[in-house]
């Protein structure tokens, strides 16, 4: 049950945001994870700053899943979405974050897992 929330100081085109939503799809599965329950919301044009300055694109990626993974797991794709901030919105990776967050619940169709 994962989702991600990128974020991105630039604008994404209606073509960027279906390549992003693929990527992340595919990237998921570094987590051990699958496309098929992944949630994902693409958010442009927002207002973000690193080290104080916006005088370049800035990506951010908020990763929420049910249970956890292992550590090289979160190393990986943390290299993964650098990779496709930089290969598809083409902001450096020394101007992304990821934050990963854990939860033991998550509601989906009325049920708990």
């Amino acid at each position: 049950m994962p989702f991600i929330n990128a974020k991105f100081s630039t604008t994404v085109s209606p073509e960027k945001e279906i390549e992003l939503k693929s990527a992340l799809g595919d990237a998921i599965t570094l987590l051990g994870k699958s496309e098929q329950y992944l949630m994902v919301e693409i958010e442009d044009d927002r207002r973000l700053y690193f080290g104080g300055k916006n005088d370049q694109p800035i990506a951010f990626f908020d990763v929420s899943l049910l249970h956890s993974a292992p550590r090289k797991s979160y190393e990986a794709l943390t290299q993964r979405l650098c990779a496709i901030a930089k290969d598809i919105m083409d902001v450096d990776g020394s101007n992304v974050y990821v934050k990963f967050e854990e939860t033991e619940n998550w509601g989906y169709d009325s049920f708990m897992f």
